[in-house]
């Protein structure tokens, strides 16, 4: 199904629901084709293999977690601001997270949640108790009466400061944060059992690696799965961080590629790559490495995505540019689908603003430089960089990816 039809289908679901009088909670089946849409056609292409984890998504209307504005966007495999700065995370990455924790019916798991309440709803029916915090208090307060009207009754939900866990419940088998530490917090190492395991996104704030990580003799013995972007702490624990982001002078991490994988073959500073590979057959435009982004099959994801905070009330134009080639490179499944090196404004509170593109690219031309200026949204505060196919089928390489800002007049 492509995108066009999925905004129609959803567009369409909304308003009959509303002409309908439907009750908060209610499904239909539009949104239950959508669902099994997500499931068959970006998760399990994505390495989703756990089927009791693909059952949970296709079962959770994630549409009720989401504000009413974005219901038709709610199955698309993206994250939603969602208010109070927060975001909802993308089916695919709570999906992914939900797998590595290994969760079984036994289990009483600790969540860390912004306030979506989402991830505790997949993860409701497979495990015995989840306890989740969220640590935003109006976005808490919501997701506690959504989780309460859908009947997940083994979810129990508190507001407060995530860093503190819950230890009237400890220990948990399990401990999952949907939310981002510069570093894991000790009391939620304390409360994970022994044997246990937790998964968590650490590190720096717009350079970070998602971790699967293991208690064994009162230590965490960690595992880097892949690199990626959620938000993070809120508080004190997020204005302490040792490393802070330069929105005044945003760059680009590993623009020429040449920083070796890491032990998983990710990309350093990038995350979320899909069919794209760090190459260095034939002369590189810059240094050694290129990306070569390859795909077959149309509508399929190929991609990869770098998020950078941005003072847009400082900086008045961005530019970007890089090296490009492409061979055989036609749409997907509709004029969408095609290359783009893309670049998407997001406020204060994860609201877009916009994107902005170079290309389309079509047919096939050999290593050249491209280069465009963009204005900055006065409200911008974080921008995310994308590269890759989009859903177009062919073969597509970079090389050299810049970004560079002209300040605003004072």
């Amino acid at each position: 199904m492509d995108r066009v039809t999925i905004r129609l289908a959803l567009a369409a679901c909304v308003v009959v629901s509303l002409c309908a009088g439907f009750t908060a909670g209610a499904d239909t089946p539009e949104f239950k084709k959508l669902r099994r849409t997500l499931v068959d056609d970006v998760l399990k292409p994505a390495g989703i293999t756990d089927p009791r984890v693909l059952d949970a998504v296709a079962n959770t209307l994630r549409h009720e977690f989401v504000p009413d504005k974005s219901r038709e966007q709610a199955y698309f495999d993206m994250a939603l601001p969602i208010g109070d700065r927060q975001t909802i995370s993308s089916p695919f990455i709570v999906a992914y997270m939900t797998q590595s924790l290994d969760p079984r019916p036994a289990h009483k798991v600790l969540e860390i949640g912004t306030g979506s309440g989402y991830q505790a709803a997949v993860l409701s029916p497979l495990v015995k108790d989840v306890y989740t915090i969220e640590i935003v208090k109006p976005l808490g307060t919501t997701a506690t009466n959504v989780l309460k009207r859908l009947n997940y009754k083994n979810v129990h939900v508190k507001i407060g400061d995530g860093f503190q866990g819950w230890p009237e419940h400890a220990p948990f088998d399990r401990i999952i944060a949907t939310c981002s530490p510069e570093k894991v917090p000790l009391p939620l190492v304390e409360q994970l059992a022994e044997g246990g395991l937790m998964v968590i996104p650490v590190g720096e704030r717009y350079q970070q690696t998602l971790y699967l990580m293991r208690k064994k003799d009162g230590k965490l013995i960690e595992e880097a799965l892949r690199p990626t972007l959620f938000v993070p702490m809120t508080g004190r624990a997020e204005e302490n961080r040792a490393v802070l982001p330069d929105p005044l002078h945003p760059r680009i991490v590993n623009g020429s590629f040449e920083d070796q994988p890491d032990q998983q073959k990710y990309i350093p500073g990038w995350y979320y790559e899909q069919q794209v590979r760090r190459v260095s057959a034939g002369a590189a435009p810059e240094g050694r490495f290129y990306l070569h982004f390859h795909n077959d099959e149309p509508g399929k994801r190929s991609h990869i995505l770098q998020g950078l905070a941005l003072a847009g009330d400082k900086i008045h134009e961005i530019q970007l540019s890089a090296k490009v080639k492409f061979t055989r490179v036609v749409e997907g499944r509709d004029p969408d689908e095609i290359p783009k090196f893309a670049i998407s404004f997001y406020d204060a509170n994860r609201k877009e603003l916009g994107t902005r593109w170079i290309g389309p690219f079509r047919g096939t031309k050999d290593w050249h430089s491209i280069s465009e200026k963009f204005p900055v949204p006065l409200g911008a505060r974080e921008v995310i960089v994308r590269l890759g196919l989009f859903g177009a089928v062919g073969d597509l390489f970079y090389d050299d990816v810049q970004l560079q800002v002209t300040p605003a007049k004072p």
